[in-house]
This record gives C-alpha cells, structure tokens and sequence, in this order.
C-alpha cells in the first residue's frame, strides 16, 4: 500500500477522524450512563432529606418550594402538623469549587442534621466537613444550633464554630450554604391547606393499609373454609 503523504490536508483529514471518533466514544458513553448517574443522584438526595429529618416524618411534593436557589422539603408528621424541612443549598466557593448541602430545620428552625450532597474538597483537610460539623463535643458541632440565635461562621471571622484545621475555606462553604439554606427556611411558608392534603393523605395511607388487612383476614378464612370442604369431599358422610 502507498504511503500518504505528509502534508496539510492529510494531517487535518488524520485530527479530523480521530476527533470525531473520540467524540463518537465520549457521546455513547455518556448515552449509555447518564440514566445510572441520574438515578444514583436522585437516591442520594432522597436518602439525605431522610437523614436529615426526624424519624416518621411524611413529606408533601405540592409543598415543595424553591427559594434563592435553594430547595425546601417541608415534612409533617402523621396528623400533618409541621415537623421541619430538608433544605438543600450549595456555595461555589469551596476550595475544591461547589459545596452541595442538605441541612434539615425542626420547627423552631434548630439543625437536626445535615448531609454533604456534592463537594471536591482536599483529602484529609476540606472533605472533613461530612463529619466535622456533627462531632458531639466539637466546637465545630452546630447540630441542635439555630442559625438565628447562634453565629454560624468561623471563629477566625468572628463565628461560633471551629473551622477544620487547615481548611478555613472549605468551612466558610459550607457554613455559608447552611447560612443560605436557613434563609431560605425563613422565607418559606408552610401555612395552609396543603398540612389538611397531608392529614388526609396519612388517613388514606392508612384506610389502604386497614383494608389490606381485611383483605388479607377474609382470604385466611377462605382458604380455612376451602381445606374444610376438601376434607368433606375426601371423606363423604355415609347415607343412613
């Protein structure tokens, strides 16, 4: 076979077809995960605004809010009275880039916990935030804090809150979203109607779950009535 000549055209002829089918590999690939990485983010988040919100706690999708770019999660408990919220914000000025946090608020809008969604923070220094603010007997622990009472930055700013050692900015990220997520908290409103829907929802879940039951007692006492006539048919009464 005849060598190509190195020249011009060839040379933007070879880029060109690599390029494409570089671009080819990356779109299938891409194709082929973008379902598994959506579905591996949506059970993240569900799973953190459960971790974040007290035990029982029903929420209501109609009540869902968005505020300053961040996204409220009302919850209620059995009888739709409001219990708090799961609020997930983030701060792009991590030192890794954005900080994605889920904090969940009791009404009084005290933390009960919260959750790092999303950061890129160092190994060893920064990531050290998805359990730093939570250590019992830290004085980086802000859960059981209110951010309207309490000065959520860090000391080195004046705060209430030791910063992880040698990872000021991460901190002041992260503390900034659980700032921003408490704002938001205070803006929404959590009055009204929709509590009722959510009483009434609870009430349906648990007439489904009554007539389950039922359900599940009437085929018991078929199937014990079915076995006796069996039984019948196997061993007939003699005519006398």
């Amino acid at each position: 076979m005849k060598r190509l000549e190195s020249n011009f055209i060839n040379m933007v002829l070879s880029t060109t077809i690599v390029a494409l089918l570089a671009a080819g590999i990356l779109g299938y690939v891409f194709t082929v995960t973008k379902d598994p990485i959506a579905a591996t983010k949506k059970a993240k988040q569900e799973q953190a605004i459960k971790d974040v919100l007290p035990e029982g706690a029903v929420l209501n999708a109609d009540m869902i809010q968005e505020i300053d770019g961040c996204t409220i999660n009302p919850a209620f408990d059995a009888e739709g009275n409001f219990v708090g919220a799961a609020v997930e914000s983030n701060d792009p000025l991590g030192f890794g880039g954005n900080v994605k946090v889920m904090t969940g608020f009791d009404a009084e809008g005290n933390i009960i916990n919260y959750s790092v969604l999303e950061q890129a923070e160092t190994p060893g220094l920064g990531v050290k935030m998805l359990e730093w603010f939570k250590k019992k007997g830290n004085k980086g622990d802000i859960i059981g804090k209110n951010p309207e009472t309490n000065n959520l930055t860090v000391s080195k700013d004046g705060g209430d809150v030791d910063a992880i050692t040698a990872a000021t900015i991460s901190s002041r990220a992260f503390l900034r979203a659980v700032n921003a997520a408490f704002a938001a908290y205070k803006q929404a409103n959590f009055a009204g109607a929709p509590v009722e829907a959510v009483a009434e929802e609870t009430e349906a879940i648990n007439d489904s779950i009554d007539l389950v039951e039922v359900v599940e007692e009437v085929a018991e006492v078929a199937t014990e009535v079915a076995k006796e006539a069996k039984v019948t048919l196997n061993n007939p009464v003699p005519n006398k």
